[in-house]
């Protein structure tokens, strides 16, 4: 069997999109997945399966979501193999115990592609953040109290570009690795 996790896209936030931890496990079991944890009440699914196309285990999984929850929400399916193998790959400035700096993962929900999203977003404002993309994710590092004055962190959350993308932090990627 094969460890995979689904990050679900905007769920559980402001009260929008509610999709209660333990209704998303029980659901991710009767479609067929083991050892199913959540983890946080942000949309983060570790589970094992014996399929290996991830495009089927994730139109399962939103088929799931929609019927349960009647929600269309993107989800994002990796391998917690190839995600522990983009974080060998993180950059020296991201991922530290900096207070000042705020750490992220940016996952491109397919058919979405990191020259999509640049196209869409455009350079990091190089004083105040940087990124740097590895396969399907880009790190994305930026100063908590210029945040503001950011070029990703309001276009991240642009209409156009949202759905392709979900965003986890430094500490829960590497929480869920280890889980």
């Amino acid at each position: 069997m094969v460890r995979y996790i689904a990050f679900l896209r905007g769920i559980n936030i402001s009260g929008k999109n509610k999709v209660p931890m333990a209704e998303l496990k029980k659901g991710f079991e009767e479609i067929g997945f083991a050892e199913v944890k959540t983890y946080l009440n942000s949309g983060n699914v570790i589970f094992s399966s014996d399929e290996d196309d991830m495009v089927e285990i994730t139109n399962r999984i939103e088929t799931m979501i929609k019927r349960q929850f009647g929600l269309e929400i993107p989800v994002f399916v990796i391998s917690k193999e190839t995600l522990e193998d983009i974080l060998t790959h993180a950059p020296d400035w991201w991922g530290s115990e900096d207070k000042e700096i705020y750490d992220n993962l940016i996952f491109i929900i397919p058919p979405a592609t990191f020259a999509d999203v640049f196209n869409e977003i455009g350079e990091p404002k190089e004083e105040l953040e940087k990124i740097k993309d590895y396969k399907e994710a880009v790190f994305w590092s930026f100063s908590r109290k210029d945040y503001q004055k950011t070029n990703w962190w309001s276009k991240t959350a642009s209409t156009k570009i949202s759905t392709k993308l979900t965003i986890r932090t430094a500490n829960t990627v590497r929480k869920i690795v280890g889980m």
